[in-house]
C-alpha cells in the first residue's frame, strides 16, 4: 500500500502528500509536496518551493507559507539547508530554527541531512526526482530528514543520518522507523558509465551483504547505459544500517512517470521546479 497518501485538497490550499501512518500514529508532521496550489509561473507552475532555480523569490516565499498553512504551522518553523548531494549532517537547534525560510544567505549551509529533537522546528528539503529519506526515533523523539541523489546515495547519507541519530540521540538503528519518499523510479531513470561506475561497487557491496539480494538495483539496457533505481538501493541501505525492513515505508510514486503531478528535472530537461519534503515533531 502506498503510504504517502493524496488527500482531497481544499480550495486554496498547497496540495501535499502525506505520511499518513506517521501522522495519525505518532502525532508527527510527515510528507512531500506536489506542484499544485501554488502561485509561481511557468515553467515552475505552481507550487514550487526552492529559491536556487530561477523563480521569483516573493513567489517562492508565498508558495511556502501556503505549505505551512495548510499544515497548520507557523511559517518561522521553516528549515532548511543549502543541498549539495552530499551525506554531511546537521543538528538543528532550536537557535536554528527558521533558517532559509526567507533566502538562501541564512540556509544551514553544505548539508544533505537534519536532523533534531526541536518541535519548533519544521524540517525541510528540495526535490525534483532524488530520493527523500525519514528517520524517526519514537524512543528519543527525534526525526531526520534527508536528500539522497545518486551521489548522496553512493556516499551513504542514510547511513550517515543514522549514526549521527545514535551519536546525538542514543538512536539504536532497531527501534527506527524510516520511510522513502517520492522519487524517480527505475522506470524512468537510465544513467551513463559516468554514474554507473560509482553505483555498481555499491550495489555489489549490498548484494553481498543482504540476503534479498540487490539484482533489481542496477538494471543494464545496452552496453555502458542501465536503469538504476534509488528507491530501492536506499533501502538496502536502511537495512544494512541495522533499520529493520519491516521499519520501512517505500513509496510508489515516481516523479518521472507523474511529471502531472511532480516536478522531473529528468523529464522536463531541468526547467522546472522543485517539490520539498517535510517533517515535525509533535508540539506541546
Amino acid at each position: 500500500m502506498e503510504p504517502f497518501i493524496r488527500p482531497q485538497r481544499p480550495q486554496g490550499s498547497a496540495e501535499l502528500l502525506h505520511l499518513e501512518a506517521w501522522e495519525s500514529r505518532w502525532g508527527l508532521t510527515a510528507g512531500f509536496s506536489t506542484r499544485h496550489g501554488g502561485v509561481s509561473a511557468e515553467p515552475r507552475h505552481s507550487l514550487n518551493t526552492a529559491l536556487h532555480v530561477g523563480d521569483s523569490p516573493e513567489d517562492v516565499i508565498a508558495n511556502r507559507r501556503r505549505v505551512t498553512e495548510t499544515l497548520g504551522r507557523p511559517f518561522e518553523a521553516w528549515t532548511c539547508a543549502e543541498q549539495v548531494h552530499g551525506s554531511r549532517v546537521y543538528e538543528v537547534s532550536a537557535k536554528d530554527a527558521g533558517r532559509g525560510r526567507l533566502d538562501r544567505e541564512s540556509a544551514i549551509p553544505d548539508a544533505d541531512a537534519l536532523v533534531t529533537r526541536e518541535p519548533e522546528a519544521l524540517l525541510t528539503m528540495f526535490f525534483a526526482d532524488c530520493v527523500p529519506l525519514y528517520f524517526y526515533d519514537p524512543e528519543a523523539n527525534a526525526i531526520g530528514l534527508a536528500h539522497a541523489g545518486w551521489k548522496g546515495t553512493a556516499a551513504d547519507v542514510a547511513a550517515a543520518t543514522v549514526e549521527a541519530m545514535g551519536r546525538l540521540y542514543g538512536t539504536k538503528p532497531e527501534r527506527l522507523l524510516a520511510a522513502v519518499g517520492p522519487s524517480i523510479g527505475a522506470c524512468c531513470y537510465e544513467v551513463d558509465e559516468a554514474v554507473l561506475k560509482h553505483v555498481r561497487p555499491l550495489a555489489a557491496e549490498l548484494d553481498g551483504y543482504l540476503q534479498e539480494g540487490a539484482a533489481s538495483l542496477v538494471l543494464d539496457v545496452k552496453e555502458g547505459r542501465a536503469r538504476i533505481n534509488l528507491k530501492e538501493f536506499n533501502r538496502h541501505l536502511m537495512i544494512k544500517a541495522g533499520i529493520l525492513p519491516s521499519r520501512i515505508e517505500l513509496s510508489t510514486w515516481c516523479t518521472g512517470c507523474r511529471t502531472d503531478l511532480f516536478f522531473s528535472h529528468r523529464k522536463e530537461k531541468g526547467a522546472t521546479g522543485r517539490m520539498m519534503s517535510w517533517l515535525g515533531l509533535k508540539r506541546g
